[in-house]
């Protein structure tokens, strides 16, 4: 174990959070919320400024007041720190921006063999302090556990090579299938800088980290297996040593699931494709679940988003090991107030889920 004994999972071992990773017994089901801190929050317009998010990011003291935004205001059981998954990448040089209304965007993308100069290895506190001040001061402020990330690799090299956000993911499944050596190559890098990220995180404090494989969804469950599965493996091999949970998380990933948590993953969110029955079946006995009401529920009124969240509980049943979160992002127009309300219902009816009436 490489983490110091003054470390802050153990003061936090009995947290619900933490409990639930490890599939254990639980006082109220854990709860806290993907993008639970930013534009959906009042108070976060308010500091956020007229910079851009990397810029914040960069910014420690600004950062760690975003990150406990959230924990105030709902009283989640868990935070996340506030940072994005391209900031290592940006960090050794290969240059992505975050623009606004669109997502990561690279001005000179990915296109072969030479390219893989511009990935050298991650050095997290010459490249990036800032992270890891931000995570020393939040773990001096809360108290409950800090989640840290990173994207997963397969993601990471969607945006490289598409150069923005894309909807087919074309130039990149192209280059998997045309040029495997130089596809695994270039995730051999990705996991590298994911690996020293997680970790890094993690010997600042971080009681758990989570990665993020958003676009993974995007391929079939051979191409996941053959291509990015081994890769994401050694992504949680390498972090298995210490000793905090590793969960994973994608969006559309409902045949990947048992994919997802063969690869280590000691909890797998999924999205709200699939019940969470169904996700424990797919997972496996021994994985912690993580989710899966859909985000655009929170949009509508508290009775809606009641029946919803109670189905998300019913379909857990109460057994250990689910941690209640969205299926994916808090939606910038979200209320806060239907985000409090829900924090409730899950810790007080979350262990013994209500019927559901028409």
């Amino acid at each position: 174990m490489l983490i110091p004994n003054d470390h802050p999972s153990h003061a936090l071992s009995e947290s619900s959070y933490l409990r639930a990773c490890k599939r254990q017994s639980v006082e109220h089901v854990p709860v806290w919320f993907q993008r639970q801190a930013g534009r959906s929050l009042p108070e976060y317009r308010n500091i956020r400024g007229s910079g851009s998010i990397l810029e914040a990011i960069a910014d420690p003291s600004l950062a760690a007041e975003i990150t406990l935004q959230p924990v105030r205001r709902y009283g989640v059981d868990a935070a996340i720190l506030f940072s994005d998954i391209v900031v290592p990448v940006n960090a050794i040089g290969f240059k992505v921006d975050v623009v606004p209304g669109v997502g990561p965007t690279v001005d000179e993308p990915f296109r072969d063999r030479s390219d893989l100069q511009r990935l050298r290895i991650l050095e997290p506190e010459v490249d990036t302090p800032y992270v890891l001040d931000t995570v020393r001061i939040l773990v001096k402020e809360l108290e409950i556990p800090l989640i840290g990330f990173a994207g997963a690799p397969f993601t990471i090299a969607s945006y490289l090579i598409e150069g923005q956000p894309s909807r087919t993911h074309a130039r990149t499944k192209s280059l998997m299938q045309s040029e495997p050596t130089i596809w695994h190559d270039l995730m051999e890098r990705l996991s590298d800088i994911a690996i020293a990220s997680m970790r890094s995180q993690v010997l600042a404090g971080a009681s758990a980290v989570q990665l993020f494989d958003s676009w993974a969804g995007a391929l079939s469950a051979t191409d996941y297996k053959k291509y990015v599965f081994p890769h994401s493996q050694r992504v949680f091999s390498e972090l298995e040593n210490l000793e905090v949970p590793r969960a994973h998380f994608g969006v559309g990933t409902a045949e990947l699931l048992s994919s997802m948590s063969d690869a280590g993953a000691d909890v797998v969110g999924a999205d709200w494709r699939v019940p969470l029955d169904e996700v424990r079946r797919r997972v496996g006995p021994d994985t912690a679940v993580q989710g899966n009401l859909d985000p655009a529920v929170c949009l509508a009124a508290w009775p809606v988003v009641q029946r919803q969240a109670r189905e998300v509980l019913r379909a857990a049943d109460g057994q250990p090991g689910h941690i209640f979160n969205l299926g994916h992002g808090v939606l910038p127009e979200t209320d806060p107030e239907i985000l409090e309300r829900l924090v409730e219902l899950v810790h007080t009816e979350g262990l013994h889920p209500k019927p559901l009436t028409p």
